[in-house]
């Protein structure tokens, strides 16, 4: 909710510099990166539950720092104390334990499902919400939603009576050798690095450039963000259906990457205009979710069953160092050069990946998706 308004926001705490306005809003993605497996890991042995609710904790702490930070350095520790509530993987976990072999699949399509609705809400929810409780009254929100996640957790979640063995859930390190070796994975966790590298150094600009060169101010940024993000999200899922009815998921992925770099060469070019800007960012969302979605996916689908949780553990641990890496290049790049500039490196970035994605092989098919 805090990311389409964040580099607005924190751009006027005191000591604010643009590359520690990017640093604060990638610092989440680097804690979330480096705590991912050793929560996983703990989980094991202390229990699920347990650790889900010391990372609610922590993220708490980190909202209330984030909420009541009156400098950037303040709000640096809060947005890392965030991060390191990385209980993603724990989650998971705890989907493994709870389902059947033979529902597990489905069990974690519904979750993927919800966390991409989860963005999709919060992205339109945040600058509505902003306008009555300003920045810092999302930081209380997220810290009063972790509250009732930790209660959730015991009234709606049941306990599993013992961590089960789910050998394609679980991230194991010896494993980490042979995955580190295969091309296509590498294809897939570099495509994830750079998607996240590019969102997030796009929108520690976006936001500041939609006012002070398009002059949509901070109030008003909700009018462009949720219908952009309504169409893109159906433009997005009608592609996926054809995707693969079709079975062109690579064609569709590669498509999807080109779009990637158009939109950011027209923000580029179009940032003093507003309507196009709108056009530009519906265009780049589009592209965004296609991409978000189809990921993870070829992951699952490309890992060897007996190591799948590793190589997920893999691609989300590159994600949030995209994150991280995102932000820092963004902000290093407002501050030395110029806030569109952002823009063309990110086309160029995108531009390189497509050089590496096409080489990819179109994924197999099961009959019984016919």
């Amino acid at each position: 909710m805090a990311l389409p308004l964040f580099a607005l926001y924190a751009s006027h705490l005191p000591g604010a510099t643009p590359l520690l306005v990017g640093l604060a809003l990638g610092i989440y993605g680097l804690t979330q990166a480096i705590l991912q497996i050793p929560f996983g890991t703990l989980s094991d042995h202390f229990g699920r539950k347990k650790i889900i609710v010391l990372g609610l904790c922590i993220f708490t702490i980190g909202s209330l720092i984030a909420a009541t930070s009156h400098t950037i350095w303040s709000m640096l520790l809060g947005r890392a104390l965030q991060g390191a509530g990385a209980i993603g993987s724990t989650i998971i976990a705890l989907i493994a334990d709870l389902t059947r072999p033979e529902q597990r699949t489905k069990a974690m399509a519904i979750s993927g499902i919800t966390i991409g609705m989860s963005f999709l809400l919060a992205m339109i929810a945040g600058p509505i919400v902003a306008t009555w409780i300003q920045m810092s009254g999302i930081f209380w929100l997220a810290a009063l939603f972790s509250i009732v996640a930790i209660i959730l957790l015991f009234t709606a979640v049941p306990t599993p009576t013992a961590i089960a063995e789910q050998v394609d859930t679980e991230l194991t390190l010896h494993s980490l050798p042979a995955l580190l070796k295969q091309p296509e994975l590498n294809r897939l966790n570099i495509g994830i690095f750079f998607l996240h590298i590019i969102f997030t150094a796009s929108f520690v600009v976006i936001p500041i450039n939609l006012q002070t060169l398009a002059g949509l101010n901070s109030h008003q940024q909700w009018l462009l963000y949720l219908p952009t993000l309504i169409i893109a999200f159906f433009i997005s899922i009608s592609c996926i259906k054809v995707a693969e009815k079709k079975e062109q998921i690579k064609h569709f992925f590669i498509g999807s990457i080109l779009s990637l770099i158009i939109a950011e060469f027209l923000l580029w070019i179009f940032a003093h205009q507003l309507l196009l800007s709108a056009l530009s960012l519906l265009l780049f969302f589009s592209a965004f979710s296609l991409l978000e979605a189809f990921l993870p996916s070829l992951v699952s689908r490309t890992a060897p069953p007996q190591r799948k949780g590793t190589a997920l553990g893999i691609y989300s641990c590159s994600q949030f160092l995209g994150i991280f890496v995102g932000g820092i290049l963004g902000g290093w790049i407002d501050g030395a050069f110029d806030p569109v500039k952002v823009y063309l490196f990110c086309a160029i970035l995108a531009l390189v990946w497509s050089a590496i994605a096409f080489r990819m092989k179109n994924p197999q098919y099961s009959t019984t998706s016919h």
